[in-house]
């Protein structure tokens, strides 16, 4: 089943959080997630960067952090839900101000945006999305390998029937390996790449991949 782009909250084994995020496309698939100085951004591959001008919504920064919040969307709500944390907005009042104000991608598709959120010292998780004809967001109360998603496509509401409950990725490389093909995530096509972040104990712990050529 395709169901475009993905985004979860977790707890892994060790009780550890994350926030993961995975690119499917149909359309798009020469894309990667890099590293930057205080994000990870979503951006074409070398030879394809006109791509961007077909369709302006597919670079963007997928995932920030404000202190013991972690975020990840699938386009530049993340930079304002990362701002509205640092404002001091909670992770739902952030989530509900940013999605309802920028709305869905107004693109021939209507894209929907999705974005999650994680606290490291509670343990919670919300996951968000605005579609062309609703607004969901849910707050989780994350247990020891558990994730929780939301998809732009089919899975496309918030709900803890959209879970994988055997999850154990121990930190971010092996998130963003789980999130290109493992657990729940096997059997949802067109992965591209993916770009997660587990809670590293006294730092962070950020990772980016792509999915092998042909999948």
């Amino acid at each position: 089943m395709y169901v475009g782009r993905i985004v979860a909250v977790s707890r892994n084994a060790e009780g550890k959080v994350g926030a993961l995020y995975r690119v499917s496309s149909r359309s798009f698939p020469n894309r990667e997630a890099k590293i930057l100085d205080k994000a990870v951004a979503i951006l074409p591959k070398a030879g394809f960067e006109n791509d961007i001008y077909t369709n302006p919504y597919i670079a963007y920064n997928c995932l920030r952090v404000s202190g013991d919040i972690a975020i990840v969307s699938n386009g530049t709500q993340t930079d304002h839900l990362a701002n509205k944390v640092d404002a001091g907005y909670s992770m739902l009042d952030a989530t509900i101000a940013v999605l309802h104000g920028m709305d869905y991608e107004h693109d021939h598709l209507n894209t929907p945006r999705i974005s999650a959120m994680v606290d490291r010292k509670t343990n919670k998780g919300v996951l968000g999305i605005v579609r062309h004809d609703a607004l969901h967001v849910e707050t989780f109360e994350l247990e020891p390998g558990q994730a929780f998603y939301v998809a732009t496509y089919e899975h496309n509401k918030p709900s803890t029937d959209l879970n994988d409950l055997n999850y154990d990725a121990a930190n971010a490389a092996d998130a963003c390996q789980y999130m290109l093909g493992k657990g729940t995530f096997a059997d949802l096509e067109r992965p591209v790449t993916a770009a997660c972040i587990v809670d590293g104990g006294a730092e962070w712990d950020i990772a980016v991949a792509d999915a092998p050529q042909g999948e």
